[in-house]
Order: structure tokens, then sequence, then C-alpha cells
């Protein structure tokens, strides 16, 4: 399975829509995932997964912010998010 870590500026619609679906009254400390990057800089993340991918979205006070927003108002959001992804990571 493939993993990718993505950052706020970096999301699709699609993974805020997993977001969004998983966490509907937002995530909890229970949920955070906290590992170590390839620069040995601690990240803080959520997980969402697809039938092939494993998201890592990391947490921040704007991420909060975009999925209240998405959710409150879906069909209006506008996607200007690109679609590539900070980093990916080899499941091995």
């Amino acid at each position: 399975m493939k993993r990718v870590i993505v950052d706020y500026n970096k999301l699709t619609n699609d993974i805020l829509d997993l977001l969004v679906e998983k966490f509907p009254d937002g995530y909890n400390y229970k949920d955070i995932i906290s590992f170590k990057n390839s620069k040995n800089e601690t990240i803080n993340a959520v997980e969402v997964r697809t039938e092939d991918t494993v998201f890592l979205v990391k947490i921040s006070s704007r991420l909060e912010e975009t999925m209240e927003d998405y959710d409150a108002d879906e069909d209006n959001f506008d996607d200007v998010f690109d679609s590539d992804f900070d980093e990916e990571v080899d499941d091995d």
C-alpha cells in the first residue's frame, strides 16, 4: 500500500472529503499520529485511507479551519489546491 504525506496547502477535494467523512466533528488527540520525517522533524498528522493509499495529512490550525469551511459549504468550496503531494513514502 502506498503512503503519502500531505501538507495543508496540497489538499485536494477528494482528500478533504475523506477527512470530513472520517472526522465529521473534528479529530481528537487519540486520532493524531506522530512520526519523524526524512529531515528528522516530528510531524503530527491524521490518517485517511483509500483502497490503495494511506494519506497522512499534516495537522495545522489551517487544516481545522479548512475542514470546517468545506463541510459547511461543500458545494461552493473553491478547488485552489495543487494535486501534487509534498512527500511520498514507500511502504517497505
